[in-house]
């Protein structure tokens, strides 16, 4: 018995850290990366200059960008794409943060291609992206996904953004090996969106929208219904009701990203308890130790729920005192 392992939640965790609900937006993703893809290896095939494509992807923190990234990433990377060389089409992922600048970055990049080298302070930026060029040729990398966009542009001079906007660029018109790129970010990285599309006039843009609970709502419920069943509990009637649906969505600010991680988070609750029914108490506690709000006070007991939590402020209450 060890007082730290809770046997029930880890066998949980594990199962759902690798557990994917399909929505409807991935379609959207997907088919829009495989137009960008497929003109990119017509490119390819005719062994002619071009320059490449960038895919856009925004929506607020908490909507899924990441995880529907990462499946797009996964399932590209198994879907057994060919270049005309031969070797296996690749795609890599880098998150980026505020105080990226464009050698890190590089430095970064390279890193998620499994590539390392040392004394990394003395390599200048020009080297660190002709590496970068190089090694994606080699490894049959087209394509990088650039997530958190906007932490490498917030907060700079507009000489700065207009500096990093033209090394993207710059990887796009690469002679030797153009890359593709996504850029994902929060809804503030649309601001600098036209003035990319200046520099390369070859921006695809997907946005990830608020939960549509007129006509989603049915899907919200089969989350719930898919976790709870996935770990071995029952679902209490309760969380099949309108009002207990709606309140889970306004709970999760309309966001699908947070509506998984609210009802996974009970899910574990209910294991910590032994119980075998998934319960609202269940919200109810998850909710309570994130945000130590007061039992009455929860998006699943307050009255007044659709006033008091608002879209924009995620596990936050306007409650007035």
């Amino acid at each position: 018995m060890n007082d730290f392992i809770i046997p029930e939640v880890v066998e949980a965790s594990s199962d759902f850290n690798g557990r994917y609900f399909p929505l409807s937006r991935a379609e959207t993703l997907q088919a829009n990366f495989a137009m960008m893809f497929s003109i990119h290896l017509g490119c390819l095939k005719s062994d002619e200059y071009f320059e490449s494509e960038v895919l856009v992807l925004t929506g607020p923190s908490g909507a899924g960008k990441s995880r529907e990234m990462n499946q797009l990433l996964t399932k590209f990377g198994a879907s057994g794409s060919l270049l005309p060389s031969g070797k296996p089409a690749k795609m890599v992922k880098c998150v980026l943060d505020r105080k990226d600048g464009w050698k890190s970055l590089g430095v970064k990049t390279l890193e998620a291609m499994d590539f390392d080298f040392n004394d990394k302070a003395r390599i200048t930026q020009t080297a660190i992206w002709k590496l970068v060029a190089k090694q994606a040729r080699l490894q049959g990398i087209v394509a990088i996904h650039y997530d958190e966009t906007q932490h490498i542009l917030a907060g700079k001079t507009d000489t700065a953004v207009e500096e990093i906007l033209d090394c993207f660029k710059s990887l796009l018109k690469s002679t030797s090996w153009p890359l593709m790129l996504i850029l994902s970010g929060v809804p503030e990285l649309n601001r600098y969106v036209p003035e990319f599309e200046q520099l390369a006039r070859k921006v695809t843009q997907v946005t990830f929208e608020d939960i549509d609970y007129d006509n989603e709502a049915q899907q919200v419920s089969e989350i719930v219904q898919n976790y709870a069943l996935r770990a071995g509990l029952e679902v209490d009637d309760d969380l099949l009701s309108v009002d207990f649906i709606h309140r889970l969505t306004t709970a999760g600010a309309f966001r699908w990203g947070l509506v998984f991680s609210i009802t996974k988070k009970a899910v574990m609750e209910a294991l910590k308890d032994h119980s075998p029914t998934l319960k609202r108490d269940h919200y109810v506690a998850m909710w309570v130790n994130k945000t130590k709000m007061n039992h009455a006070a929860t998006p699943f007991t307050h009255e007044a729920y659709e006033t008091v939590f608002r879209r924009d402020a995620p596990y936050r209450a306007s409650i007035p005192t």
